[in-house]
């Protein structure tokens, strides 16, 4: 370049600096003095010539952006030849994307502790809270007095109604003798042998009374339906206790299963094209060092009207750790690339003409910023795929890539 042509491109920087600075002040001066005199005005209006001005600053602040590009390119020893930037060599590498969703542990074997009956006061506890129990285990018994005296009331009754019943069977088997050698009369045979029926049918009765009496005995005892660990105890001997309050979380005693826990959580309606059934999971639960892979089991059939998402379910090994409303984090892998380029996500540019990145290259005896237009894909925490544009080996800049242009000198200071 000539020192004409350079002085010339100096004189046309200056006078457009100044010429934009002078700009600017005059709008400001122009917004100042409008909103001194309309102190009172409309403040949209005052808002919106803000906006303009700050439309106007930016379309200013691009000008001079290409204006130092360009005297740059035109007159190298006027810019700062050597960009001090960072890099990082791209790897080839598995890429994954998950989508995280907020979850609750629930156990699949959990059931609260119930009479049968109708209920009682609590008599005695045979466990404690913490401990295994196994399935038919006696867990508490409720006072049985009141159904000890009916079942002895009904066994009463039906010895009375056994010694009646032999003695009508003895009465009814003379008749018939006399009958048969013609002494007395038939109709004294037909009353005794509807004596015999009368009482044999209330024995039956009294026997289903006894039987009736002693199942509701034995209601008194109340049995694990599963096996498990006595989770919660929120009963007490001497209250009362029944079917109803037994449902009450605060109220009974709560058996969980460990061995088959799962995750539950809520899956918002736009993901319903990318979770199905059998998708890898990753379940993270804080209070644990790692995470326990599994798989979707479940996947709801319905949205929910209210919360627009629908269930999705994955079983859980046993673990120490892990507890029935733990909260955990469900990790989905909806999508992954073996061998795939991937950059930070935050070096990723665009402008009109889609995305690009600055990458490092070896111009002559020095290093310049190379602009390369890039097609991205998936993005995950920091990490974004590249599908084309980068290969591995690439040096891509990762640090003062916002203040570089294509061609210009670099350095990593090394």
């Amino acid at each position: 370049m000539d020192m004409q042509t350079q002085n010339k491109t100096n004189m046309m920087y200056k006078a457009f600096k100044s010429m934009t600075a002078a700009a600017i002040v005059v709008l400001l001066l122009a917004s100042c003095g409008g909103s001194a005199k309309e102190k009172k005005g409309d403040i949209n209006d005052l808002k919106a010539k803000i906006e303009k001005l700050k439309k106007e600053k930016k379309k200013l602040d691009t000008d001079i952006k290409k204006l130092e590009d360009d005297l740059a390119k035109a007159d190298p020893k006027s810019a700062q030849t050597m960009k001090l930037v960072a890099v990082d060599t791209i790897r080839i590498q598995d890429f994954s994307h998950y989508i995280e969703l907020q979850g609750k542990i629930d156990a699949e074997g959990m059931a609260y502790v119930a009479p049968k009956g109708q209920g009682g006061l609590v008599k005695a506890i045979y466990v404690k809270s913490g401990q295994k129990v196994g399935r038919g285990q006696l867990i508490l018994k409720l006072d049985d007095a009141m159904a000890r005296q009916g079942v002895v009331a009904a066994q009463q009754q039906t010895g009375q109604l056994k010694a009646r019943l032999a003695q009508a069977q003895t009465v009814l088997e003379r008749y018939e003798n006399l009958w048969k050698q013609n002494i007395g009369a038939e109709i004294q045979v037909i009353n005794a042998r509807a004596d015999v029926e009368a009482l044999a049918a209330q024995l039956r009765a009294a026997q289903a009374q006894v039987a009736m009496a002693q199942e509701q005995a034995n209601m008194s005892n109340v049995y694990a339906e599963i096996s498990g660990v006595v989770d919660e105890i929120n009963v007490k001997v001497g209250e009362f206790f029944s079917p109803q309050s037994a449902a009450n979380p605060n109220m009974g005693i709560r058996i969980v299963n460990n061995s088959n826990l799962k995750i539950v959580t809520n899956v918002p309606e736009n993901y319903i094209s990318r979770v199905k059934k059998g998708d890898k999971v990753e379940v993270v639960v804080p209070e644990s060092n790692g995470s326990f892979p599994s798989t979707i089991n479940v996947v709801g059939v319905s949205i929910d009207p209210v919360t627009r998402s629908f269930t999705a379910e994955a079983k859980l090994p046993s673990d120490p750790l892990l507890k029935p409303n733990q909260t955990a984090t469900m990790k989905i892998l909806d999508y992954e690339a073996k061998a795939a380029v991937t950059v930070p996500v935050n070096v990723v540019q665009s402008d009109e003409k889609g995305k690009y990145v600055y990458v490092m290259e070896k111009n002559g005896d020095k290093m310049v910023a190379r602009k390369k237009t890039v097609i991205v894909g998936e993005a995950y925490k920091a990490v974004i795929e590249v599908k084309s544009g980068l290969s591995g080996g690439d040096v891509i800049i990762t640090e003062g890539y916002q203040t570089v242009y294509d061609g210009q000198g670099i350095t990593t200071g090394k």
